[in-house]
């Protein structure tokens, strides 16, 4: 089935900036999915998540092709969000959709009520909106560099935004456990599930 015609399902949480919530991760048919999991700016799964493969660095280099503020990582082009072909929400979903900005993140993360649970058998997070409303956010693992090492965990997740870090070498992304939520950092290199986001 073409993304043209498929049908994806959003929520609506009655955020400030009239963001809506996918109810599920791309790749994924059910909120407690994990779905795909991408390199920051890739489009596409892959088995390897590590710098020789990643579309945006040299081959034999730790410097980057595209996405980058600072000379001493790469070609500097100022650019901190991700194009549109880059997106992996835009480009497998369709162009209602893209991957959240750090502020969409912050938004869900300050209007939003987190409570730690399970759907399905799955822990993650619920996320109540102001409205009532809720998303699932299951709890992931991630794919990492150099290793190949998947690490798998009941009780973490983190999802991908499409907001570089001023260090180059990383990008904004979500983060919660048991205990807590927040906006973190991580690697461009590493592959992470992505949950879209579109506007009213």
């Amino acid at each position: 089935m073409r993304v043209s015609e498929t049908v994806f399902e959003y929520v609506d949480l009655g955020l400030p900036s009239g963001t809506l919530w996918a109810s599920c991760n791309v790749g994924a048919t059910k909120p407690e999915e994990c779905g795909d999991y991408f390199a920051w700016g890739e489009t596409k799964p892959k088995d390897d998540y590590c710098g020789h493969n990643y579309k945006w660095q040299w081959l034999g280099s730790d410097k980057v092709t595209k996405y980058c503020c600072n000379e001493g990582w790469g070609i500097v082009d100022g650019k901190r969000e991700l194009d549109f072909k880059d997106d992996a929400a835009f480009v497998n979903w369709g162009a209602d959709w893209l991957m959240p900005s750090s502020f969409q993140i912050k938004e869900l993360i300050d209007f939003c009520t987190w409570t730690w649970t399970q759907l399905n058998g799955v822990y993650g997070q619920r996320v109540v909106g102001v409205n009532g409303n809720f998303i699932f956010l299951p709890a992931t693992f991630s794919r990492h560099v150099s290793d190949h090492q998947e690490v798998s965990s009941f009780f973490y997740g983190s999802y991908l935004s499409r907001t570089l870090s001023l260090c180059d070498g990383l990008c904004f992304n979500l983060f919660f456990n048991s205990n807590s939520v927040g906006e973190d950092v991580s690697s461009r290199l590493s592959g992470y599930p992505v949950r879209p986001v579109r506007m009213k």
